[in-house]
């Protein structure tokens, strides 16, 4: 990891970058809130989670007498959301987002809630003032800025473009590929996304964790491209004979310490449930975290 950057940081005129102080694995040096704008009023991107002390830094930021208009939500998981409410009510400011935690699923992962486990870090409680539906134009004080539905990660997530860049959420990120973890990750979805950023062509991007990413197409590819690879990779493992989800997460993912496979099986079930839909696995007795998969 590299050294942690300051709490607080301008990237550009007119917008700041507020570091939450929650790093972890998943969240590398913790989560990025954005503050877009010049005026008496900015936007925000991303509350983070529920802390006092990164709600404190927040408020602090803001020069005298400006306040905080709207707060935009890329994602109903704890560590871009939970701080939503509290920072709602002490600035006024409507809370924008997709939807609900569930919304925004695939009408397949929503018949499959029940058999993938997952959920990790969904804050379930969340519910935005406003619904942002693809396409949203927003009138802001910091200029337009729109909301695209780009579910991979989380069936509810919303990138922001704003001045040529994207604020990327955890769909896009430069120090790790995204978690996506079924029914609220979706791989099909997540290559889709992919797909509807790099004909945006932005020239930036700002995620959820990490630095932002200047070469955009670059970092997209990579990513399709890993993915790819650990499809082939898992088909090359079921070629010597069914395995259970485990068996299948040990065989790809050799490199990783014991601690990091139960994530790195979220990931490996995403692929299986893809590529079981696409009938290129079989599935017995059924797609879900107890299947044994093999190759027709």
């Amino acid at each position: 990891m590299q050294t942690r950057p300051e709490t607080l940081t301008e990237l550009a005129p007119g917008l700041m970058r507020i570091l939450a102080p929650n790093p972890s694995p998943m969240t590398y040096w913790g989560t990025n809130t954005y503050v877009l704008g010049e005026g008496t009023e900015r936007v925000l991107i991303d509350p983070g989670p529920d802390l006092a002390a990164h709600r404190a830094a927040v408020l602090a930021a803001l020069p005298a007498d400006t306040r905080i208009s709207q707060i935009l939500v890329t994602h109903a998981h704890l560590d871009h959301s939970a701080g939503a409410a509290a920072l709602s009510e002490a600035t006024d400011a409507p809370i924008l987002a997709f939807g609900t935690a569930a919304a925004g699923r695939s009408a397949h992962m929503a018949a499959l809630s029940d058999t993938l486990g997952g959920g990790e870090g969904v804050d379930s409680a969340f519910v935005p003032d406003i619904a942002l539906p693809h396409g949203t134009l927003l009138d802001t004080p910091a200029g337009p800025i729109e909301a695209l539905h780009t579910p991979g990660h989380m069936g509810n997530h919303l990138c922001f473009a704003w001045r040529g860049a994207v604020f990327s959420g955890d769909l896009i990120m430069g120090w790790s590929s995204s978690l996506i973890s079924p029914p609220d990750g979706d791989a099909e979805a997540f290559r889709q996304s992919c797909a509807l950023l790099l004909r945006l062509t932005p020239d930036r991007l700002h995620p959820g964790h990490g630095d932002p990413v200047e070469t955009p197409r670059a970092r997209i590819e990579f990513l399709l491209d890993h993915r790819a690879e650990r499809e082939a990779q898992i088909l090359a493992a079921l070629a010597q004979g069914p395995m259970d989800l485990m068996a299948v997460t040990r065989a790809v993912y050799t490199d990783l310490p014991p601690t990091h496979l139960p994530a790195a099986a979220r990931n490996t079930l995403a692929h299986l449930v893809e590529m079981t839909r696409q009938k290129r696995l079989i599935a017995q007795p059924k797609i879900g975290i107890n299947a044994v998969f093999s190759v027709p």
